[in-house]
């Protein structure tokens, strides 16, 4: 997944160690049992959940506490037209080390204060996240379509994914920190070959799109209109 360090406003630059982020007690959003992996079932009463339970916390403190999971908007990016993907893979420069090298079909990152001052901070978070990574020629729209808590991994462990289709209107995406990642725009046939190379949670989104996650996109119970990201 992409962790990277976003701003708490659209231009403003922190360390980790300045940075606060959307958190929610593990023992709330998982009062039973708890899952794993993928799932595209009561996402309403999870985004319930977060919004009314969840706060802010210091990044620096929660960043290995498994006890609190931090909220990721996680985008991934279809191409109706040619039904292509956009594949990335973390570049050294990323802030995230312990991501280095691997491929993701997602985009994404920590939800910040400043994205709840107008709006849904889940909305805003990731509106905010896509102008930052993303450019886009067009107006996009962006459905949650799945869950994701994975823990096998340390990064996965204190983390809760919202996977976002998100479908342009024309056009292709590119990544636009070049010096943290390279994209590329290819077919899940295509990009196969790179699954083993995979972050744990771009491995659940391939295996859901093989499954069927676009004809969700017509059901998702949160769906976002993102401006273009030029």
């Amino acid at each position: 997944m992409s962790v990277s360090s976003p701003a708490a406003t659209l231009g403003a630059v922190h360390t980790h160690a300045e940075e606060d982020v959307l958190c929610i007690p593990r023992t709330t959003i998982f009062p039973g049992a708890v899952w794993h992996g993928l799932v595209t079932r009561g996402l309403e009463r999870v985004l319930r959940t977060i919004r009314a339970a969840s706060e802010y916390r210091p990044r620096q403190l929660v960043e290995d506490d498994p006890s609190q999971q931090q909220v990721i908007p996680y985008c991934i990016v279809h191409h109706p037209e040619d039904d292509t993907y956009l594949l990335t893979r973390r570049l050294r420069r990323s802030s995230e080390r312990r991501l280095h090298n691997l491929y993701s079909l997602g985009v994404g990152g920590h939800v910040n204060p400043g994205d709840g001052e107008l709006v849904d901070p889940i909305v805003g978070g990731l509106i905010r996240e896509w102008g930052e990574e993303i450019v886009c020629p067009s107006r996009a729209t962006a459905s949650l379509v799945a869950l994701i808590n994975e823990d096998s991994t340390p990064v996965g462990r204190v983390h809760l994914g919202l996977v976002f289709l998100v479908e342009p209107e024309y056009g292709s995406v590119s990544v636009r920190e070049t010096e943290k990642l390279e994209g590329e725009i290819m077919t899940l046939e295509a990009m196969r070959r790179h699954y083993l190379s995979m972050e744990s949670w771009s491995q659940l989104c391939f295996d859901d799109l093989m499954a069927g996650a676009p004809a969700r996109a017509e059901r998702s119970p949160l769906v976002v209109e993102l401006p273009p990201a030029p």
